[in-house]
């Protein structure tokens, strides 16, 4: 399995980092994980935007599918748009990024596969599970899994038990981590992750590799580093654009 990070800041985009976006391939079927601001760009610097094979979205905030539009629109309104693209997200997700078009213009640019948090099911070569995991609106994380080889993905969430069972023995947890010690305001704490937070939930899954992502904008990656460090002990990083992970199964 590779996993290319289109982007990983929270919120919005800053001039040197998309929002959360991330492209998984394995042996060629290259599923786009998250199309959030600005990662169009990046994708059509890797490939052009037919050659993505499925689309998954956790949830229904611009930072985590906005892209979807313009990426439509480059599979729509090429010289030889391809075949109908599979897009999974949760009932009412993507609602307000389909409806900025006219609707016959995307139409047979994609078919909407909406599943319930904690539905399994298969995209291409891999095994999708997926857990309702809390934040201000629903947010499925993401269990992939292809010949050995597991993907876990948190979306945005607050604390959970359940991200635990999401991550066990993980080759790779990308977890949402927008603040490193403590969540601003304290109100959305049962709605967002800290760094440590996810330091200590990677540990308690015995994850091989930390990736850390979401990070606020303009805020130091270090402290967040440090702050996972607490508990993580295992190979850790922070989600940057361009980053490549290569797992070995």
């Amino acid at each position: 399995m590779k996993i290319t990070v289109l982007g990983g800041c929270g919120a919005w985009p800053t001039a040197e980092q998309a929002c959360s976006g991330y492209l998984v391939d394995h042996e060629g079927f290259v599923v786009l994980l998250d199309p959030g601001y600005a990662t169009l760009p990046r994708l059509l610097e890797l490939m052009p935007a037919e050659r993505v094979d499925a689309v998954l979205v956790s949830h229904g905030h611009p930072d985590h599918c906005a892209d979807l539009n313009p990426f439509l629109r480059a599979r729509a309104l090429g010289d030889a748009p391809p075949s109908a693209l599979p897009v999974y997200a949760l009932p009412g997700a993507l609602d307000a990024v389909l409806a900025l078009d006219n609707p016959r213009m995307l139409a047979d640019s994609y078919v909407l596969r909406e599943f319930e948090a904690g539905d399994r099911f298969e995209v291409g070569p891999f095994q999708v599970e997926t857990w309702g995991l809390p934040h201000f609106v629903p947010n499925a994380g993401m269990r992939l899994t292809a010949a050995g080889s597991v993907l876990a993905y948190t979306g945005d969430t607050g604390p959970s038990p359940e991200i635990v069972t999401l991550a066990r023995d993980a080759d790779v947890l990308l977890a949402e981590a927008t603040f490193p010690e403590q969540v601003l305001p304290e109100k959305d704490a049962p709605f967002l992750t800290t760094a440590r937070q996810a330091g200590e939930y990677a540990a308690e899954a015995g994850v091989r590799r930390l990736v850390l992502t979401h990070l606020w904008p303009g805020s130091d990656p270090s402290t967040a580093v440090a702050a996972a460090r607490h508990a993580y002990s295992g190979s850790l990083d922070i989600a940057t654009a361009g980053m490549v992970i290569e797992t070995d199964s």
